[in-house]
């Protein structure tokens, strides 16, 4: 008998949080993306801050190398309704374009896993919000057919990142740990049981900022 095939799988790269293991505080709201507490470019993503502007000032270094790691020959991200924006159910309208502006940074299609449905969202420089209720590997096959040969990354947030753990469609994952506190709101690696099974890390390397884990599938 010929052995199973194994499940498609994306990364997830970039996946920035605490020594403690939150990626945001408690509280996400529009005044507070990331919840009370964290702020973007504070101390859990100042990394990111320093190594854009590393990259684009021409210089190298541990941080900029995972950052241009992550993105590299991406087609398609996947995320969750909590990364999109800071509503909570239903739609109040459509107005909400997302985080990012007219051109959002992604120039590809974008996957919006949420139970309230809404027309796709096409923006410019290429990026189309498309939502969704399918089922995990669902959106997974759609992604890949929409990157043409290229990558899917598993975007985030926290909780998108952890269902994808579970249901083993993650091979890599990529964890940037910020040397501080947070003590309460959304972890990553929370309640995966034998999610995290076959799991192990490849790569632990620090900078004067963070430690880069890099978890992949044995």
């Amino acid at each position: 008998m010929s052995p199973r095939p194994r499940k498609r799988c994306a990364p997830a790269y970039n996946v920035t949080i605490s020594l403690d293991g939150f990626a945001a505080g408690p509280n996400q709201r529009l005044d507070a993306p990331f919840g009370d507490g964290v702020g973007w470019g504070d101390d859990l993503h100042s990394w990111f801050m320093s190594a854009t502007e590393d990259l684009a000032a021409g210089k190298t270094g541990t941080d900029v190398e995972y950052f241009v790691r992550g993105e590299r020959n991406i087609g398609a991200t996947i995320m969750g309704r909590n990364m999109f924006g800071p509503q909570r159910g239903p739609w109040e309208d459509e107005s909400w374009q997302g985080w990012w502006g007219d051109n959002p940074p992604y120039h590809h299609d974008v996957f919006v896993h949420t139970h309230h449905l809404r027309p796709a969202l096409e923006m410019a420089g290429g990026t189309t919000f498309h939502f969704t209720d399918e089922p995990l590997e669902t959106v997974l096959r759609r992604a890949f057919d929409a990157a043409d040969g290229k990558d899917v990354r598993i975007g985030g947030g926290a909780a998108i990142i952890r269902q994808y753990l579970r249901a083993g469609l993650i091979d890599e994952l990529h964890l940037v740990i910020a040397p501080i506190l947070i003590g309460r709101g959304e972890r990553v690696l929370d309640n995966l049981g034998e999610g995290i099974d076959g799991y192990r890390v490849s790569e632990l390397v620090s900078s004067p900022k963070v430690t880069h884990a890099t978890l992949v599938r044995r």
